[in-house]
């Protein structure tokens, strides 16, 4: 047995850790970017905080999904204006968008350099800025992964920039910035942990230490995802999310994906819908494939046992697979996900995600290879 396990440098976690962010950023640098979502100004209790410490600031938004110019465009900023420390506060975009400003801040050659599937793919050669990772939603774990998904508009897909230096230096965790979290966003953002578990959970590259991270995870997100789409203000079903979340990015740094996030990852740049949301919708459909190829091309493989214990860690303590399909169903029912051609998708461009798809790097986990039809037929269910 040989496994290797990284993370953030140091996670804090627990209601109320945002006031320890302030202490925490002089050891790291006196001027700051700090890198927000769409709405800046919940960051006023951070930005107070800093100040009071002599640390120094310049705000970059990020609206939606990074693009890669924005990622460049950030990179830059933090270079003219001297910036020795990215801050991320907000969701997995504005996350993603800090590590990827960080790394290419400091890596300077053209962006096609680093990224994966429409670049070459390189190493980072230089260590990225020191960066800390505040989430404010429960969903996608980026404050303890190694990747950045930025969208490429000319291409029409998601692609990362990765490697084990993105990891940031200070994830701090804390549930009460996810309690204003509106149902829609909660319910996208949560599914997307839930996705993030149980896939690390039966990827092919799953080890001892992650299997636990997703134990414990599955059961935590199964209990609190509906209490806190219905009951925002529920902090301990807030606080099993933010955790879930958090351990989904652990597991899936060091397990891999599988198929889900395979197609979400090249659907999100070809159609404009939230990633939890897509993951979503995908998964009841993704499960059943697995099982149904498992059984036929796999026949004993340990994978369908695992499926069995995530149903009884969900669902009941004598769940089967069959019962767990049925209760992921419900759930995106309940939680009232679109269909994939809400979004825009058409039954036309399922050939061409199918080939994306299949390039994804995240496929690579996938703990049976799925075959061009069934990657069709899973989308034409979903669509």
């Amino acid at each position: 047995m040989r496994f290797s396990f990284a993370t953030a440098g140091q996670i804090l976690f627990g209601a109320g850790t945002l006031a320890e962010a302030a202490e925490a950023a002089p050891r790291l640098g006196r001027r700051a970017l700090l890198v927000t979502g769409r709405h800046p100004e919940r960051a006023a209790a951070l930005t107070r905080q800093l100040e009071t410490r002599g640390i120094t600031w310049q705000s970059f938004s990020v609206s939606a999904e990074p693009a890669v110019e924005q990622a460049v465009d950030g990179a830059a900023l933090a270079r003219e204006t001297g910036c020795e420390l990215v801050i991320g506060f907000g969701g997995g975009s504005a996350l993603d968008a800090a590590k990827a400003i960080a790394a290419l801040a400091t890596n300077r050659e053209p962006v096609e350099t680093y990224l994966e599937v429409i670049g070459a793919g390189r190493p980072l050669l230089q260590p990225p800025l020191p960066a800390i990772a505040i989430p404010t939603t429960a969903g996608t774990g980026s404050e303890v992964t190694r990747n950045a998904v930025l969208k490429s508009r000319s291409h029409r897909v998601k692609v990362s920039l990765r490697g084990p230096e993105m990891l940031p230096d200070l994830a701090i965790v804390d549930p009460e910035l996810t309690l204003s979290l509106p149902p829609a966003v909660t319910a996208a953002t949560g599914c997307d942990a839930l996705t993030q578990l149980l896939e690390a959970f039966v990827s092919a590259k799953a080890n001892p230490l992650t299997d636990g991270l997703c134990r414990e995870g599955l059961s935590r997100a199964a209990r609190a995802l509906p209490k806190v789409v219905a009951h925002g203000d529920d902090l301990a079903a807030r606080t099993d999310m933010a955790l879930a979340s958090l351990f989904s990015g652990m597991a899936l740094a060091n397990a891999g994906l599988g198929a889900v996030h395979g197609i979400a990852g090249p659907l999100g740049g070809m159609i404009g819908a939230p990633h939890g949301a897509l993951c979503a919708r995908l998964l009841p459909f993704v499960v059943e494939a697995n099982l149904a190829a498992l059984v036929r091309r796999k026949a004993g493989d340990v994978t369908v046992a695992r499926y069995t214990e995530a149903a009884r860690m969900m669902v009941s303590s004598r769940a089967t697979t069959v019962e767990l399909v049925a209760w992921l169903h419900d759930l995106v029912a309940r939680l009232e996900i679109p269909v994939l051609s809400a979004w825009g998708l058409t039954r036309a461009e399922l050939p061409d995600l199918v080939l994306k798809a299949k390039a994804a790097s995240s496929m690579k986990g996938n703990p049976v290879q799925l075959s061009d039809d069934e990657l069709a037929d899973i989308l034409n269910r979903a669509l």
